[in-house]
């Protein structure tokens, strides 16, 4: 029987955040850092948990919060996930983005429970969209071997796109909100009060 690959964890917070007008990763919806918290939660349910980051945020990483810096082979998002794929290329991924303030540890154990190695990702979607969210998704290696031979020839770097076309299982959270995306600064604020007055 082929071996199950183990499960890294990734927080994606290399973006510019030019939406948000700040680094979203930075911002503080659970009284630290948002890309520590998710680091935290990672860590909790990964053999190893990562952030990844560009060059020029090194000094903004706390102490014992492990980093992949981005190789910059890729656009988008598909920058830091493969930049993990490379260096890692026998681990599965789950992959968070830092701007989803309300993804929960209960959410994630559903997901991991419900993966299937045997598609190329398990992904969650929204009931109201349907569609696979690549930011919040347990990529496998195969998936991501077959996202680096996709680039080579796509027009698009989208990674939507590519799970759009491609063998993956699709798994709904308990609460489409867990997947709520904050970008900008009306989000940020819409968010604290939520988490504040407990909604």
């Amino acid at each position: 029987m082929k071996k199950i690959p183990e499960i890294h964890g990734l927080v994606l917070a290399g973006g510019k955040s030019r939406r948000m007008g700040s680094d979203k990763g930075w911002l503080h919806y659970h009284h630290m850092p948002q890309r520590v918290y998710l680091h935290k939660l990672l860590s909790g349910l990964c053999t190893k948990a990562f952030v990844s980051i560009r060059a020029d945020q090194k000094d903004r990483i706390p102490k014992g919060v492990k980093t992949l810096v981005d190789l910059d082979h890729y656009r988008g998002p598909f920058n830091g996930i493969l930049t993990a794929h490379a260096l890692y290329p026998e681990a599965a991924w789950l992959v968070l983005a830092c701007d989803l303030p309300l993804i929960d540890r209960e959410s994630l154990l559903g997901l991991l429970e419900q993966r299937d190695p045997g598609s190329w990702a398990t992904s969650f979607a929204t009931r109201k969209s349907g569609l696979p969210e690549p930011m919040a998704t347990l990529w496998e290696p195969r998936g991501l071997k077959g996202a680096v031979e996709y680039l080579a020839t796509a027009k698009s770097s989208c990674p939507r796109k590519f799970l759009l076309n491609a063998p993956i299982k699709l798994v709904h959270p308990k609460s489409d909100r867990v997947l709520f995306n904050a970008n900008s600064p009306e989000d940020f604020v819409y968010i604290k009060a939520m988490l504040f007055y407990g909604a």
